[in-house]
């Protein structure tokens, strides 16, 4: 997710995987479809090479479209006639009981004798290509599994079941991909909440869920949703990034990665700051990377998205109301009782409301090294939010004892952005220093410095120190024995 992403746009696709079965889904009985009075248009060649972008007719506003597995209109005709044939065929009930390589084994020859029948006429390829759709699409999340398998597809937007858009490089396309009718895209849906204890529908037709790679979901269903159920699915690459892939990027200065990790390791209080899209759950990743393997950390979180490596781990998840509105577990409830798990550091995926003040109290009160993320478009913005956030928590404090309880917990916020060409950068880092009057103190280690861009429109600037040689976390660097590497790296940055 950070850095400017620069797949190439003619790269081929990456074929499925292999579609895990759900429990709810069900096996054939061995009955021969009814054939058609007459055969089904051949199939175009599915696995075909790579993708191309398919421009719209002169003067359409229509964007370009960019073709996933080179499948055309007949194809989706042939694939809508040979499932449902197999909807009327196969035996849900005794699917169900099948593990997933046996299912897929079952629909894969339900299916050839299917087109068998039906006299479909297509190559060894194109059957392959149509076998696998059609596992997918009883076993697996359809259409979507070819967006899933590749890694340089950032975030993934189905607006109804005709329109699929994808995000590769930071920019956003709209691709070929599209389902049967409103029906299965809602009932993929209701598949992916599912795993997780979820549901989606006209009761409740909001949900977060979250993949089983911690892919993060978002389902809003009709009525809410008008022309059909908008899912929004925000992608983590399989290989997780670290702090040395943001320097590769560009979206922070080696000396500057030197200080965040400095800042991880020293069990520094540190707030992540961001707009969304600009990478601040991965940012938060890669300082858990530098947290001591003998610490127990506690994360609260509305889908479990963080993966940390550290062996004392223990994730919590939020939970909302039943159908009779009872038994919801909210993150403030998770923040609380974290403070009875003998935690020693706590991190917060999002910080959204009033369990502002309970992570602040976890900062306060021995916790040190608590981190958390929010929406703010700068460093002051954040401490104005968490102070708002209180608050609106029914906190009837004076201002000045929230903004000192701010400036006494929170020692470094770091900013996040996602610049107009699409890439992500670390605009700022900077240290709380207290309070002067009314007014929180704040200081700049590091900024980033827009120069102008290049002829491909791509942003230049560079990460550039403030000149602070020792910030106010010097003597915490110091009781971790890092006051030298701390003083290396400011040294660096200011040359």
């Amino acid at each position: 997710m950070f850095g400017r992403r620069t797949a190439p746009a003619e790269a081929p696709p990456i074929a499925a995987q292999p579609a895990k079965a759900q429990k709810s889904v069900s096996t054939p009985k061995k009955a021969s479809p009814n054939p058609a009075p007459k055969a089904a248009k051949p199939a175009q060649k599915a696995n075909v090479a790579p993708p191309r972008v398919v421009t719209s007719a002169p003067n359409s506003p229509e964007p370009q479209a960019v073709e996933i597995g080179g499948r055309s209109d007949e194809y989706f005709q042939t694939k809508s006639t040979i499932f449902n044939a197999l909807i009327d065929t196969i035996d849900l009930s005794q699917l169900a009981q099948l593990d997933s390589e046996s299912a897929a084994e079952e629909i894969r020859d339900i299916v050839n004798e299917i087109i068998s029948i039906k006299n479909v006429q297509m190559s060894i390829v194109e059957q392959e290509s149509l076998l696998q759709d059609i596992c997918n699409d009883v076993l697996g999340y359809g259409p979507l599994e070819p967006l899933l398998a590749r890694d340089d597809i950032s975030d993934i937007m189905v607006n109804g079941a005709s329109r699929v858009f994808i995000e590769v490089g930071g920019k956003i396309q709209l691709t070929n991909v599209r389902f049967r009718d409103n029906a299965q895209l809602m009932n993929i849906c209701q598949r992916i909440v599912s795993q997780v204890g979820r549901r989606v529908d006209e009761a409740s037709p909001i949900c977060d869920a979250r993949l089983p790679d911690g892919s993060r979901v978002n389902v809003i269903a009709p009525p809410l949703s008008i022309d059909g159920a908008a899912l929004t699915i925000r992608k983590f690459k399989k290989d997780k990034l670290r702090i040395d892939d943001l320097v590769n990027f560009g979206s922070i200065s080696p000396e500057g990665a030197r200080v965040l990790e400095i800042v991880g390791h020293c069990r520094i209080n540190t707030l992540i700051s961001g707009g969304t899209g600009s990478g601040k759950t991965t940012l938060l990743n890669c300082m858990t990377g530098f947290i001591e393997h003998d610490e127990r950390i506690i994360t609260c979180e509305d889908a479990a998205e963080l993966q940390l490596q550290q062996p004392h781990t223990v994730r919590l998840e939020t939970r909302p109301p039943n159908l009779e509105g009872q038994g919801e577990v909210t993150m403030r409830d998770l923040v609380k009782n974290c403070l009875r798990m003998r935690p020693e550091r706590i991190i917060v995926g999002e910080v959204r409301g009033p369990e502002a003040f309970d992570l602040l109290q976890a900062m306060n009160t021995g916790h040190d090294g608590s981190m958390g993320t929010l929406h703010a478009n700068s460093p002051r913005e954040a401490l104005q939010r968490i102070e708002s956030m209180i608050t609106m928590g029914g906190y009837s404090l004076p201002s000045k004892t929230i903004r000192d309880m701010i400036a006494g917990s929170i020692d470094v916020v770091i900013q996040a952005a996602r610049l107009r060409d699409g890439s992500r950068r670390i605009t700022h880092i900077t240290e709380v220093l207290g309070t002067e009057g009314d007014t929180i103190i704040t200081q700049d280690l590091f900024v980033y410095d827009m120069s102008g861009e290049d002829d491909d429109g791509n942003i230049i600037g560079v990460h550039k120190s403030t000149g602070i040689a020792r910030p106010a976390f010097w003597d915490r660097a110091r009781y971790y024995g890092k006051e030298a590497e701390l003083a290396s790296a400011l040294d660096a940055a200011s040359e």
